[in-house]
């Protein structure tokens, strides 16, 4: 006689049979049990909900507004304020920058300042840093801690008592620099941050002042990068080298510094995304940018106060967009200059 009950329990043994079989079958595919596979994809999809309310929909939203003429404090039509007062303009802020138009001067100012900037921070930091990581790491043990911690101290230091600390250096009467300058005979610029007319070698002072500032803070992190590489390269290949009579210099030109492209292309990366990204130190060595406003502006500042201070948010979005192109492009041609096809 057929009895009701038992077809359910068939049928939900039939079903649990069926949910066994699907989470083996995902065991198999991706390698990962059952419990395992519920963690990953739930951490990864809380992941994905942070990143999606916090950094994508940004992103589109500024990639939106840069085809507007929008403002925070004016009330659109439609969607989210697009519209209305808020008036969609297409391409005519990006048509802004390369026009003759006064924002649109500013803007290519700004541009290579952000560039120039960046540009010599790059270097500068790599001839320090890599160097002195080689000096660092031939030293003795106890010692090499100790230089590592002093070396990386301005990295952990706040930017803003960094940038204060290289202000009152730069003081044009009590700072510390002009009274080691008078000391060995020299005589010291009228102003190191705010004399527009002070240039060195087609740079002006004030951004070479900055960028020396903003490099000591920054150093400490790539030195420790570039020690963390050299420890990695076996030391059997430098021995090898020695054997077969490379002196210190061949060493490092044949040997170290091939092995340590994969750490220079991560170094180079991150330091030219930092220079780019410079906000604080020049907001607060400058904080009214006098004289030297036009030379000493990064696009990334002209962002904040264009977006921020004067609610021309479409404006600064638009820039921004620049920006963030600028970025992608330079970190690509990074990654295909220093790539390598090989693992040590």
């Amino acid at each position: 006689m057929w009895n009701p009950q038992r077809t359910v329990h068939a049928a939900g043994r039939t079903g649990t049979h069926a949910g066994v079989g699907a989470l083996r079958r995902l065991e198999r595919k991706i390698g990962l049990r059952a419990g395992q596979a519920v963690f990953v994809y739930g951490t990864l999809l809380l992941t994905l909900a942070f990143m999606a309310c916090f950094t994508f929909f940004p992103m589109a939203w500024g990639a939106a507004i840069s085809f507007f003429r929008y403002s925070a404090v004016r009330t659109g039509e439609h969607f989210l304020g697009l519209g209305g007062n808020n008036p969609f303009i297409g391409l005519g802020h990006y048509a802004t920058m390369v026009s003759d138009a006064p924002d649109g001067v500013h803007f290519r100012q700004q541009l290579l300042t952000s560039i120039l900037f960046a540009f010599l921070a790059l270097p500068l930091n790599l001839a320090i840093t890599l160097p002195l990581a080689v000096l660092v790491e031939s030293v003795a043990g106890r010692l090499k801690t100790l230089f590592r911690a002093i070396y990386f101290m301005p990295t952990l230091t706040s930017t803003v008592a960094v940038a204060l600390m290289w202000q009152f250096i730069y003081h044009p009467q009590q700072g510390v620099l002009n009274v080691l300058v008078k000391a060995i005979g020299l005589t010291p610029p009228r102003s190191w941050l705010s004399d527009p007319a002070a240039i060195v070698m087609g740079v002006p002072l004030a951004l070479l002042c900055i960028m020396i500032a903003h490099v000591w803070q920054e150093f400490g992190y790539n030195l420790i990068i570039f020690i963390a590489g050299l420890q990695g390269i076996p030391d059997e290949l430098r021995q090898a080298a020695r054997i077969d009579g490379a002196g210190a210099w061949h060493e490092f030109w044949r040997i170290t510094l091939p092995l340590l492209r994969p750490t220079m292309l991560f170094v180079c990366v991150m330091t030219l995304l930092s220079a780019l990204q410079a906000f604080a130190i020049f907001n607060v060595m400058l904080p009214d940018r006098g004289p030297t406003v036009d030379q000493t502006t990064p696009l990334v500042l002209a962002i904040y106060n264009n977006a921020f201070r004067y609610q021309v948010l479409g404006w600064g979005a638009a820039m921004s967009m620049v920006l963030f192109f600028l970025t992608l492009s330079l970190t690509i041609g990074q990654m295909r200059l220093l790539r390598t096809e090989w693992e040590y």
